[in-house]
């Protein structure tokens, strides 16, 4: 029987990932399994948007402020799990392309199974854009399960 020892658990703060942690949560109960909480800030701040430009410094102080509070809510979520389940609960904030720092994670620390939600994006955007989720199971050299809600 599958018994995964390292769990990534990528998470945007939604419901739906709340969904996925909590499944994840679930498994590495059962199985004494380490989980590694991860939220990847999708794109860097645009400094200028048609006619109007940030400085670079005001550009750089909001990447601080929202690397600070992914860490403080991401935090959050680690001690309440740990507090409740006696699990152990590593997280971190990356910058990056999602599918892209998740896969990396996922080499980096040994991963065995990534729990991602599925956000159901469909008509035009899906295919255009794709999800991460779809870019993630394509790419894993891990089982990936997804969470729908």
């Amino acid at each position: 029987m599958f018994a995964p020892k390292n769990i990534l658990v990528p998470t945007d703060f939604s419901k739906f990932a709340d969904a996925a942690l909590k499944k994840a949560v679930d498994i590495a109960t059962q199985y004494d399994t380490k989980i590694y909480l991860l939220h990847v800030i999708d794109e860097q701040i645009k400094q200028c948007a048609v006619d109007y430009c940030l400085s670079y410094e005001v550009v750089k102080q909001l990447e601080k402020e929202s690397v600070k509070a992914s860490t403080d809510k991401l935090q959050k979520e680690a001690e309440a799990i740990i507090k409740e389940k006696k699990i152990k609960v590593i997280f971190d904030v990356k910058n990056g392309v999602p599918s892209e720092v998740i896969l990396s994670e996922q080499k980096a620390k040994k991963i065995d199974l990534i729990v991602i939600a599925s956000h159901g994006k469909t008509g035009i955007l899906k295919q255009l854009m794709g999800s991460v989720a779809d870019k993630v199971v394509k790419g894993s050299k891990c089982p990936v399960m997804v969470v729908k809600p």
